[in-house]
């Protein structure tokens, strides 16, 4: 039997102050977690998810941290854990997008989109997966992209760090099934948050045009395949990647 129950635990999510993360924020919130908000720049805007958190009845935590940053994301846990607890569901959501053509893509552009995007998501696994391994119980979401599933020309850094953000989530699950934690990933497709601000309006339109739905997700879509990710709903997935993209990208 399973339940959607999530008292007790405690609940870390990067880039949890607007879109996708507060959407998660909220989510498991309403099930009961305790929610760790994290943000690096968005002060105002993690304080009022923080807010919304409290008002659903959960404890909240906001915690400033550049998750591509080892000594700030030791310690951002040990500020988790002194406030809410040891971290029992973590939704590695952090990240940046930038829409360039290949001639303007950089090294520093590069190097950048895989520390925002893929080396923050190796960085706080590893600082609380051995304690989930020693408390015999974690849940892991990595919120990767369609972009790492399909060839997107306009966004390459973007496209191999969402490729490598499924690579971990696999690897990873194998490595460490054994001590109850499971490790899933998302891919989401075109979602209607501020990541997608620069994208050129005719480059938008196209995509959803590309969409057998016709629309673009909302933040609240993606969360609700967190929260059946980190429940125990999903009590047998492991090193799974569930799309959501509206259709666009259908896996075999």
């Amino acid at each position: 039997m399973t339940t959607d129950n999530l008292s007790g635990k405690t609940a870390l999510i990067t880039g949890g102050a607007k879109g996708i993360g507060r959407a998660c924020c909220l989510r498991l919130a309403a099930a009961g977690a305790n929610v760790a908000i994290n943000y690096l720049t968005s002060e105002e805007a993690a304080q009022q998810t923080a807010r919304l958190v409290e008002e659903q009845g959960a404890k909240a935590t906001v915690l400033q941290a550049d998750v591509s940053q080892a000594d700030q994301v030791e310690q951002m846990i040990n500020a988790v854990e002194s406030s809410l607890g040891p971290v029992d569901l973590l939704v590695n959501n952090a990240g940046i997008f930038d829409y360039v053509d290949h001639r303007e893509t950089t090294q520093q552009q590069w190097q950048r989109t895989m520390d925002f995007n893929l080396n923050s998501a190796y960085l706080v696994t590893w600082a609380v997966k051995e304690g989930m391994a020693e408390r015999g119980f974690g849940r892991i979401v990595n919120i990767a992209s369609i972009a790492g599933l399909r060839a997107r020309p306009h966004s390459i850094a973007y496209a191999v760090s969402k490729a490598g953000m499924i690579a971990l989530t696999k690897s990873l699950a194998e490595a460490i099934a054994g001590d109850n934690i499971r490790v899933n990933a998302i891919a989401p497709g075109l979602i209607e948050t501020d990541i997608i601000a620069n994208v050129d309006p005719a480059a938008k339109q196209k995509l959803i045009d590309a969409t057998p739905m016709r629309r673009l997700g909302q933040p609240e879509e993606i969360a609700e395949v967190a929260f059946f990710l980190l429940s125990e709903q999903s009590s047998f997935m492991t090193g799974q990647t569930i799309v959501a993209s509206g259709g666009r990208v259908l896996l075999p």
